[in-house]
C-alpha cells in the first residue's frame, strides 16, 4: 500500500563535520508527497533532528540500505557512520520549521 501520487526529490541533505546540511532554506507545500535524502560522510557521528518538522509531517517510511522502515513518529535519525537514508512523507501543517544538526547551521523548511 503506502501514498499514491507522485513523490516530488527535495535537494540531498548533507551531514559532514562542520559543513551546512543545505545551502538554501527547503520550500515545500501542505498536502503533498516528498522524499528528501540525508548522505553522511562519516567524518563525525551526527544526527538530523527537527521534531516540530516532524510532528506537522506524515512520515510514510524511512529507507535504509534498501530496508524500509514505516515509522509512527520521528524525531531524529542518527548516523554513525557513512551511509544514507531517504524519508518520505506528506507535510500536513504549513509553518516555518527547522532541521539541525551539531555543529551545523539549521536549515529553515516553510511549508505553505
Amino acid at each position: 500500500s503506502g501514498l499514491v501520487g507522485k513523490v516530488t526529490d527535495i535537494a540531498t541533505l548533507k551531514l559532514a563535520s562542520g559543513e551546512p546540511l543545505s545551502d538554501k532554506p527547503i520550500e515545500l507545500e501542505a498536502g503533498k508527497y516528498y522524499r528528501i535524502k540525508v548522505e553522511s560522510d562519516g567524518s563525525a557521528e551526527k544526527a538530523i533532528s527537527g521534531p516540530a518538522f516532524f510532528r506537522n509531517c506524515c512520515v510514510n517510511e524511512i529507507v535504509i540500505n534498501d530496508i524500509e522502515v514505516r515509522p509512527l513518529g520521528v524525531d531524529s535519525i542518527e548516523f554513525d557512520d557513512e551511509g544514507e537514508a531517504d524519508i518520505s512523507f506528506v507535510c500536513m501543517k504549513p509553518g516555518k520549521y527547522e532541521l539541525t544538526a551539531t555543529g551545523s547551521p539549521p536549515v529553515e523548511v516553510n511549508i505553505k
